[in-house]
């Protein structure tokens, strides 16, 4: 009787131990990559937004916008 008491405590940690790790996050947990999209007006909303606070100079907001419109506009 003690040994079937002590196999049953030992496959009770076991099961525990692997349960614990697959469901709580364990070190082995994969994140998925998200991919964020954007369209060309918010980003160039968000960069007006900048150069309105003073983030960024007028100059920067320029070559930013230019860059962002032939980024975006290419192929079109």
């Amino acid at each position: 009787m003690r040994i079937f008491r002590t196999l049953s405590f030992g496959l009770v940690v076991v099961v525990a131990l692997g349960l614990g790790s697959c469901c709580s996050g364990g070190s082995q947990v994969k994140t998925e990559s998200k991919t964020t999209t954007t369209t060309l007006g918010s980003e160039l909303k968000d960069l007006k937004d900048a150069y309105d606070q003073g983030i960024i100079s007028e100059r920067e907001y320029n070559q930013a916008r230019e860059k962002l419109i032939k980024e975006r506009t290419k192929g079109n």
